[in-house]
């Protein structure tokens, strides 16, 4: 046995493998290297069990997975929602006429052919839907027989100029325009409710399906009239068919990172054989990570479709710290096999320290009571769970049999000859062993609380929710937006509505008191500027009690004559049956909004809880919320609580795992403030970028801090075990520096150049994650390498063995 030591001065030299004692190390690595073969076979039919399994993995959403069921709102919503006529989920389909009005008959055939095309899809709620060709949509007036009205449509449409005529009357007589009717009158609305499950099979809405459905009835209709129909489609269900379209282009974003950190690892190590086992064994836990999911009966959506490049990239980043630490043994002499054995004993319990502190990062996820993150948290948990298996256990042991280019390995050790002595870039890392002297700590550490102070101003204009009209999940040029902003622009009534449910007794919504509250509520509502217009039973009252005596305006108003009122009842329950239920128990009133931003969401929010409060009885009560934007509202307020209660809870089992790892609550903090900083500064430049808080931003903010304290663990376990072995602070950080902290660098960068190629994804979310990480990936590098030894120079320059 060689006497000479590895760089760490801890293991000997051992150039053959009968000079290496097999019985030493502790128990769990003599279970692992003694039982190689063993561990490889078990993990290569799992990795055909669970590969195949990921291949049927679909991918899909759901409109009731992305609401938060433990709120009051959403609670009140689900136990109403038989009552809630058209409140749910739902698609707007608007034809436009791009070369006239819609008195064109060649456009109103057209428009019938949409329709009825509409009207047979599956998983449409067919009594509800609305358009000038379904007769649920009607027209009343009163003359000296008394009412009178009938569809909008005329039963005799023929095409004809006097039916063209006819259906003109009508749809002013109806009062939809702004709501059916564009107001210019160049294109009307197919208003279509959409099924979460198949009335029949029970099945879930497959939203890719649908809404490849409606392109196809968009593309047919667009084509056939060579351009003189343009079709405008939005909606959940429409959004999301979209999200999920534009994945496949995520796809190969995926496949570029991939190949980016394959080739960053490649030109650092220029050894083809270990870089194709740190990817292969980090694409392995991708297919672990997936067939898991599937056997679980998860499935993947738009807004978990990621993690799986997550933990790929997490796996790169530790299968890079096992290679290394292989390939400065081997280029000493070391046998493969006992390399591999070493740099287990030396980076297993960080590694797996590390790994715990990503599941938790993960894990905390669970505590928003939102489904689609509850899933996204149970996944990326799956994915960093195998990530111990796949690149702490069977990376190493794969490297002990392959080994590493000896070519490469006496070139890493030529690098690491030239930089112990200065040159190359050795006069970096010797730049960063500055920082463990004073005046280098002190700036350092200065600089950093001017961040964090900065930070934490600029951090105060940070929102929860959506800062932008539309669709914020994709950019503002996509389809999808341009239709959004098309109907905005063209309609009075927007897509963006807020319910606020009235629950009285049986047969009490006509009650006269029931009413005024009603309109009261949508009279305070209305004063809001976000507000458009509000629509309940007490206006339809209102206006049928006026046409009941000649539409003299004196006479709109809520009668107090219950005789008069229970008549506007009768003739609204053919004009307006979505205002209230069949038991006359429950009325919404509905306020249509200009947008869904996040401050116009509370204001009204916080009008109608205010109003509720002060109205509330035994006969009458006020819940909130339904619609669009109520249930937007639900969750932006669960996701501001959650928001830094999530923060909470990620640092303390950052805290609570470093503490286990290093038994030193010096060390902790050392590991623990760089990370602070960096979800400080990452705030901020959410704030400068305009991205709010919400479902898509909440989990990366979390994760920053359980992938970012991987780093600091590496570097400062290797650190502190050679301080207990006696050496002094600088140069027990230069050893770390050389054995992981360039690890450290290559991983932040490799991790950053993948994930900043989402910042081109399609989809707007998943390019604004891109950046986050991007940030958060270099800013914890540099936290690690710069702070972790300022810090030390005040925390831990004595450490006891």
């Amino acid at each position: 046995m060689d006497t000479s030591r590895s760089t760490l001065g801890e293991m000997p030299v051992v150039r053959t493998i009968e000079e290496f004692d097999q019985r030493s190390g502790h128990f769990f690595e003599r279970a692992i290297f003694n039982n190689r073969f063993w561990i490889v076979a078990a993990c290569a039919l799992l990795t055909l069990l669970l590969g195949f399994q990921a291949t049927k993995l679909a991918i899909n959403a759901g409109f009731e997975k992305m609401i938060p069921h433990g709120h009051a709102y959403v609670r009140n919503y689900l136990e109403s929602r038989g009552s809630l006529r058209g409140l749910g989920n739902s698609v707007r389909v608007v034809v436009e006429n791009t070369s006239g009005d819609i008195f064109d008959p060649t456009y109103l055939e057209t428009l019938k052919q949409v329709n009825d095309e509409l009207f047979l899809t599956p998983d449409v709620d067919r009594a509800w839907m609305k358009s000038i060709w379904t007769p649920a949509v009607r027209w009343s007036e009163v003359n000296e027989e008394g009412f009178v009205g009938g569809p909008v449509m005329p039963d005799n449409y023929d095409g004809t100029p006097a039916s063209v005529d006819a259906l003109k009357l009508n749809i002013r007589r109806a009062n939809i325009v702004g709501n059916l009717v564009a107001n210019n009158f160049r294109s009307s609305m197919v208003f279509v409710p959409v099924l979460e499950r198949n009335p029949e099979t029970g099945a879930r809405l497959d939203y890719q399906a649908f809404s490849q459905r409606l392109e196809k009835v968009r593309t047919k209709y667009e084509k056939a009239s060579n351009g003189k129909v343009r079709i405008h489609v939005i909606g959940f269900a429409k959004l999301v068919g979209d999200l999920i379209d534009g994945l496949v282009k995520v796809a190969s974003f995926f496949l570029a990172a991939a190949l980016i950190a394959a080739l960053i690892i490649f030109l650092y190590t220029r050894c083809l054989r270990s870089t194709l086992l740190v990817v292969a064994c980090s694409v392995v836990a991708v297919a672990w990570q997936l067939g898991l999911v599937r056997l679980l009966g998860f499935e993947l959506d738009p807004f978990s479709v990621l993690v799986p490049f997550l933990i790929f990239a997490i796996g790169v980043s530790h299968g890079a710290q096992k290679m290394n630490g292989i390939m400065q043994d081997v280029g000493r002499g070391t046998h493969r096999l006992v390399a591999a054995r070493y740099t287990f004993r030396r980076l297993f319990l960080a590694g797996l320290t590390a790994l715990l502190a990503d599941v938790v990062g993960f894990a905390v996820l669970m505590v928003i009571d939102i489904p689609v993150i509850k899933e996204l948290a149970l996944t990326a948990s799956i994915g960093v769970g195998v990530l111990v298996f796949t690149n702490l256990i069977l990376l190493p042991v794969l490297l002990s049999y392959v080994g590493v280019s000896p070519a490469a390995a006496q070139r890493s050790l030529r690098e690491d000859d030239k930089e112990a002595a200065g040159r190359g870039f050795g006069a970096f890392w010797s730049l960063l062993d500055r920082f463990t002297e004073r005046r280098w700590a002190i700036g350092a550490i200065a600089c950093a609380v001017l961040l964090a102070a900065g930070g934490l101003w600029v951090s105060r204009g940070l929102q929860v929710g959506d800062l932008d009209p539309g669709a914020p999940e994709l950019r503002k040029d996509s389809r999808y937006n341009q239709d959004n902003a098309y109907i905005t622009g063209n309609y009075a009534l927007s897509s963006d509505v807020f319910a606020v449910i009235v629950k009285t007794t049986k047969d009490a919504c006509l009650n006269y008191k029931t009413l005024v509250q009603a309109d009261r509520l949508g009279w305070a509502l209305q004063q809001d500027p976000a507000v458009q217009t509000t629509l309940s039973l007490a206006d339809a009252v209102r206006n049928i009690t006026a046409g009941s005596f000649e539409g003299n305006p004196k006479w709109l108003t809520i009668n107090r004559n219950q005789d008069v009122i229970n008549y506007a009842g009768q003739q609204a329950t053919v004009l307006n049956p979505e205002l209230f239920n069949t038991e006359c128990s429950v009325l919404p009133v509905i306020a249509f909004l200009a947008d869904h931003k996040a401050e116009s969401l509370k204001r009204v929010a916080g009008i109608a809880e205010d109003f509720a409060a002060r109205h509330n009885d035994k006969d009458v009560t006020f819940k909130l919320a339904a619609g669009s934007a109520g249930i937007e509202a639900a969750t932006n307020e669960v996701v501001g609580r959650a928001s830094r209660s999530m923060l909470l809870y990620v640092y303390g089992a950052v805290v609570l795992l470093c503490f286990v790892a290093f038994r030193s609550w010096r060390a902790v903090v050392v590991a623990v403030l760089p990370l602070i900083l960096t979800s400080i500064l990452c705030e901020a430049l959410m704030v400068y970028l305009g991205i709010g808080v919400k479902v898509a931003t909440l989990p990366v903010i979390a994760l920053g801090a359980g992938i970012g304290v991987d780093y600091a663990l590496y570097l400062l376990s290797v650190q502190l075990g050679q301080q207990r072995a006696g050496l002094p602070l600088s140069e027990a950080y230069r050893r770390a520096v050389m054995f992981t902290g360039k690890v450290v660098a290559l991983v932040g960068i490799t991790l950053a150049a993948g994930v900043i190629t989402w910042a081109f994804s399609p989809i707007k979310f998943q390019a604004d994650m891109g950046i986050l990480l991007t940030f958060m990936f270099v800013w914890n590098m540099i936290g690690a390498l710069v702070l972790v030894p300022a810090l030390s120079h005040f925390l831990l320059r004595k450490v006891e063995a």
